[in-house]
């Protein structure tokens, strides 16, 4: 056992994060300010090969592994959680299922859409009374000669006012239940779809989070993902993937935390000495740096093992729920630890831990996640 990098992990590494300190950082806060897509930044990463870097070469990727993806993810979310969340939406739960699950024609057409074509993409499972329980969905899909007509509406889409083809989830069989659920790539420009509600969230203002919705939406039938009826294992076989990449986002945020945190409390002078100086300080920076490796391991065992397993819920699982708890926590103590000025929007650490919430919530909230924990080691 190896506790490493590969060379081409380590470049991947050293490119990010060169991007995100000289690309990233200087516009963060505005990004979250005026809560602005960052249309620049992610044309760049489309040029650096960042935008389906998990996408294989021959239609259009770099074909990275899975952890010189979460790499990615993590060291653009040290600056700017919204744009790993755009990031890893777009690799792990976009392109992600298409290369999985997509026909040669698909994937020649769509993956390269993702890549060469510089397309934004997004992942539409969520309504408004199917959250945790994606069972209780009522968007339909029925077909009709030569394409399928889908109506209703998908709530809380990262990407969503911005994307240009998603993986969309509909009932082409409602008496089924889990088992009537089928997937579909869909276009934007598709008769019939639309962009509803754009969400003002607690965080990620430079994530476009928004409601889509479909009214007789005409979505040609060569279009349906897998086959009818097996939508339902395809989202759960996404979200484990996904849930790494929010884990990789949350790790990505501690580290930030921390380390804004430590760049104030070696300035920030009390009682006559700089507060880093203090045994309490040096205590809570001991036990951050702890977890933050704990919590790397376990993100990096969770994409091995995506890259070596079929299955693979477990480490996922536990990569996310960890790694979002410790992002909360830390950036909770990031901004105790700056006292007031850690309050203000002066300093960074009071967005990240805006930022941090939501990754205790979406693709599996905690709960959820010692749903499936607990049910794979009983």
């Amino acid at each position: 056992m190896e506790f490493k990098l590969t060379r081409e992990q380590e470049l991947v590494q050293k490119m990010v994060r060169d991007f995100t300190e000289t690309e990233v950082a200087p516009i963060a806060a505005e990004t979250d300010r005026t809560a602005q897509y960052p249309a620049d930044t992610i044309e760049q990463l489309f040029r650096y090969g960042v935008m389906g870097m998990n996408v294989p070469k021959e239609y259009g990727g770099a074909g990275a592994d899975p952890i010189s993806c979460a790499i990615a993810v993590e060291e653009l979310s040290k600056a700017c959680a919204s744009t790993g969340d755009i990031v890893a939406t777009h690799n792990g739960l976009c392109c992600g299922p298409i290369i999985n699950n997509g026909t040669e024609a698909q994937k020649q057409k769509y993956l390269r859409m993702l890549t060469e074509g510089h397309k934004v993409g997004a992942f539409c499972l969520t309504e408004p009374n199917a959250g945790s329980d994606a069972s209780k969905g009522t968007t339909t899909a029925v077909l009709e000669g030569d394409h399928y007509v889908l109506n209703g509406s998908k709530i809380f889409i990262t990407n969503g006012y911005v994307c240009d083809v998603m993986v969309v989830f509909a009932m082409t069989d409602p008496s089924k239940g889990t088992k009537g659920i089928s997937a579909f790539i869909v276009e934007s420009s598709y008769p019939g779809f639309s962009v509803g509600k754009h969400e003002e969230k607690l965080g990620l203002h430079g994530s476009p989070t928004a409601e889509l919705v479909f009214t007789d939406c005409i979505v040609p039938k060569e279009n349906l993902l897998g086959v009818e009826g097996k939508g339902f294992n395809i989202a759960m076989q996404t979200l484990d993937g996904g849930r790494i990449g929010i884990a990789a986002q949350a790790l990505g945020i501690a580290e930030g935390a921390m380390a804004e945190a430590m760049a104030f409390t070696k300035t920030r002078v009390q009682f006559g000495r700089p507060i880093s100086k203090f045994q309490n300080t040096q205590f809570k920076f001991a036990d951050m740096h702890m977890n933050i490796e704990a919590g790397r391991l376990l993100l990096y065992k969770a994409a091995y093992a995506q890259a070596t397993q079929k299955r693979f819920s477990l480490d996922a699982a536990c990569a996310k729920l960890f790694n979002s708890e410790l992002a909360m926590k830390t950036t909770t103590e990031a901004v105790q630890m700056c006292g007031g000025y850690g309050y203000t929007r002066d300093y960074p650490v009071e967005r990240m831990m805006r930022d941090a919430k939501i990754t205790e919530i979406y693709e599996g909230t905690s709960e959820i996640q010692r749903i499936v924990i607990s049910s794979n080691i009983l």
